[in-house]
Formats: C-alpha cells, structure tokens, sequence
C-alpha cells in the first residue's frame, strides 16, 4: 500500500502538535505495511503515483490541495485536526447561513464551510476525538459511517527520559512545567503566568516566544516572577526536553481547549502529573488521572496546580498513556483505516 501524506505549507515552521502528528505517523506507518512518501508541490503528481492521499488539517492551508487530489479521484483521507467551543448545532447554523453568502457573491469564504469541504471530499475522516468527530458529523453533516477516531500519540521514548541533563543544566527540580507556543492566546500562558504569580514553587516555561502582543505581554509578566524561568525553545527530539517532562513534578496545559495537547502525553508518559483544560476532548485521553481546571479563570488554574502539587507522583496515567496512545498503537489504527477506504479490511 502506497500512501502520500501532506499539510499545510507552514508546518514544518510552526512545528507544534499537527507536525509531531504527520511525522510520528509517517514513521511507524511502515510497520503496519504501508509505504509512505511526503507530498512534494515541485513534483508531479498524477493519479496511480499513490494508492491514497492523507491530508492532516482540514483548512485553508490545505484546501486547495484536497480539491485537486479529489478532482484526480485518488482517494483522500483527512485527519481534521479542528476543534471549536461552539456546540455541532451552532456550527451547522453558521454553516448554512455561510453557503447562502457564498451563494449571493463571490469570494466569501469562512472556516468551517472550508473545513466542511475537505472533510466532504474524503473518503475517510479521522478525527483525534469523538468530541471532534460529533463536530464533523452532527455539525457538519458529514456520514457518521465515514469517520472513525483515531488518538494523537506520543513517543515511548518519554517513557525513559532521565531527569538529570535538566537538572544539572538548569538547577530546578520538581517544578511545575508548561511546554508549547506562548505567541498564541488560544495556549492561554499568559493566564497561567499569572495564576504562577500566587503559586510559591518552580515553575518553568518552554516555548517559542513569538513576538507580538500576546507574546510580548507573557514575557513581560513572568519577567516579574523570579520564580517562573522561561525557556525559548527545545527541538521537540531533544535530550533536554524529554529530561525536562522528567524532572518536573506538575504539567500545565490550561488552554481554552486541547485534542489532546501531545506535550501533555509526553509529560504524563515521562511520569508527570498533569493539570489541563477540560475542552477539546483531554477527558477522552485522560480520564480520572489528571486535574481539569476552567481555563477562563486564573484562580481555578492557580487552585489546581495547588491541588495537584500537593499530591504524590503515581504511575496510572503513566502507564494508561503507554498502553492506549503511543504512535505504534495510532499508525496501525490509522493503517485499518486505509485498507478500509481501499477495500482490504478482512
């Protein structure tokens, strides 16, 4: 089975989770018998060059490239990696209200009858949730039958990250720890900065700090708190950042939402305990074993790390998230899939 994956064109530039995802995918996809090349734009493409096509992110950056590989009828399968906090009935309203603008003129174009489009156009739809899978089919009235979840995954190498490289390099330990883009408000750190201000422990912060507003407004409150270091970046295959999800004692992901949040997988692999937003679909992934704080409120963020803090390590969600997510696990779910849409599922 010869399969092209691709994305949008920015992603190997913002790296974040839909990065880790493809290439994480791609590389154990061959254990379950598939072939995988990355799509090149430079390079022809023609009907027969690959049994099919999967496209991760349904939206404007790839929907060109969705239409054209649907128009040369190779089968198309797209890991939507779309979330939003309004409700399936909200999203399904604005969609018909937005093809009645289209209708009436030219050049109108919105989101989710962008993302609605793509996932139209695929043969399958594999969504990270059944949170997001219930958006792509009640909301946007996508076939039930064409949409199976298959999880976000997580390197096993956290499972075995060693702590000491961070701590020797940066003197901390057993802080609490938040990893991912602080240029975004969506990542909401500059509530978590502000819920740190009250909390009396270590806490460090890795990410790219992206100049701009937001950005700038993280840095400039955490430059009051000497008690918050910020990290401007670790590559995500790096020593140091395993041995930081190691060394930690809490992980912070308070987003407005997450599906699931990897760096919260690899925190919890590397034996962390974890404190995140209850949106997006973590509960599916994270059950009991973590703490779900409102990401509105800076005071329930600082009340969960406390209360989190104050309990001891243990190894459940540790070892839930080795046994249900790691990549080898997600390719071949992913790998079912594609034999399904090509007619080889036994």
């Amino acid at each position: 089975m010869n399969v092209t994956v691709a994305g949008y064109q920015a992603v190997s530039i913002l790296h974040g989770g839909p990065s880790t995802q493809i290439r994480n995918t791609a590389k154990h996809l061959p254990k379950s018998g598939v072939d995988v090349r990355f799509f090149d734009p430079w390079s022809p493409f023609r009907k027969g060059d690959a049994d099919l096509v999967h496209i991760f992110a349904a939206n404007i950056g790839t929907y060109h490239l969705a239409r054209e590989i649907h128009a040369l009828g190779v089968p198309l399968v797209v890991s939507p990696i779309v979330y939003s906090l309004h409700t399936p009935a909200f999203v399904q309203r604005t969609l018909r209200w937005g093809r009645f603008l289209q209708k009436a003129g030219k050049g109108i174009w919105f989101d989710y009858g962008i993302t609605a489009d793509i996932c139209a156009w695929a043969e399958r739809v594999l969504p990270n949730t059944a949170a997001e899978g219930r958006l792509i089919s009640d909301g946007m009235g996508i076939d039930p039958a064409r949409v199976s979840v298959v999880p976000n995954g997580v390197d096993e190498r956290f499972y075995t990250a060693d702590p000491t490289p961070f701590i020797e390099r940066y003197g901390v330990r057993d802080f609490i720890l938040n990893v991912g883009h602080t240029g975004h408000a969506r990542k909401n750190v500059l509530s978590l900065i502000r819920a740190l201000a009250g909390v009396d422990h270590p806490a460090v912060i890795i990410g790219r700090f992206i100049s701009g507003a937001y950005g700038d407004a993280c840095r400039a409150e955490a430059a009051k708190h000497p008690h918050i270091l910020l990290i401007d970046g670790l590559e995500h295959g790096s020593e140091m950042l395993a041995s930081a999800y190691a060394a930690c004692d809490t992980f912070v992901l308070p987003s407005l939402f997450e599906t699931p949040g990897i760096a919260a997988l690899e925190a919890a692999l590397a034996g962390a305990k974890v404190v995140i937003t209850p949106y997006g679909g973590t509960k599916e992934y994270f059950g009991g074993y973590a703490e779900y704080v409102e990401p509105s409120s800076v005071e329930a963020i600082r009340a969960g790390i406390k209360e989190t803090l104050g309990r001891s390590k243990g190894t459940e969600l540790r070892e839930h998230v080795r046994k249900n997510f790691l990549w080898q696990t997600v390719a071949a779910k992913t790998a079912e899939a594609y034999r399904k849409v090509l007619g080889l599922a036994p």
